[in-house]
């Protein structure tokens, strides 16, 4: 579940100053101090594998952060716990490791072989030179 799942424009969100406060100015980064809680007002591709948000912050100036830099408010203000997605996009990274089925074609004597170990060198140098 992506953050457009999750939230629509116009929705309010909490920053985490914490996460971003070594790419903000000094002025955004006071206005989050005033008021954490800013309206999403559009979204933005972030490098191609992420989506991103900009905020209308409480100064009156929009500003765009990664979606781990913020958190979700449900109606009443109370955040919106993140676990599911974290671990979403954690498993993403990892998924394709889990999901192959290597079965070795040769055998741990087969490959103590000197033999082979002479044929696999010798093959090798050849494709270098």
């Amino acid at each position: 579940m992506t953050i457009l799942d999750k939230v629509q424009i116009g929705n309010t969100v909490k920053v985490n100053l914490e996460l971003s406060k070594d790419r903000l100015s000094k002025e955004t980064i006071d206005a989050i101090n005033i008021s954490s809680e800013c309206t999403i007002s559009d979204f933005r591709i972030t490098d191609g594998k992420g989506i991103g948000v900009i905020l209308c912050l409480s100064n009156g100036k929009e500003e765009w952060f990664f979606e781990n830099e913020i958190q979700i408010l449900d109606e009443k203000g109370n955040i919106v716990e993140n676990e599911e997605n974290y671990n979403e996009n954690t498993n993403i990274k990892f998924d394709f490791f889990n999901n192959l089925n290597y079965v070795p074609k040769l055998k741990f004597n087969e490959l103590l072989n000197p033999v082979n170990f002479m044929t696999w060198l010798f093959l090798s140098i050849k494709d270098i030179l």
